[in-house]
């Protein structure tokens, strides 16, 4: 049997992790989400720094560069030959 919530009510824990403040650059680019993997391959989600959100895979060029791999860790940025990797917040 699994535990359910009451409908409309957001559990603490969940809230507390979903408020953290300053979890997420609002100036820079933010990796929010990840999605796929096992075989399918990964996506992720990540803020603009205008706050737009766009989702993105392998390959995928942005202002900040290009997505050249998405794993369940986070995702790997080339920009002029330099790589960094973006992770989840408090991850």
């Amino acid at each position: 049997m699994t535990s359910m919530s009451k409908p409309g009510v957001t559990p603490d824990a969940v809230a507390r992790l979903a408020t953290t403040p300053k979890a997420i650059d609002d100036r820079g680019l933010a990796l929010i989400g990840l999605s796929g993997g096992a075989g399918g391959g990964f996506r992720a989600l990540v803020r603009l720094p205008g706050g737009r959100i766009k989702e993105v895979e392998a390959g995928s060029r942005l202002p900040q560069g290009r997505i050249t791999a998405i794993d369940g860790d986070g995702l790997i940025l080339d920009r002029n030959g330099k790589s960094r990797r973006l992770g989840l917040p408090g991850g």
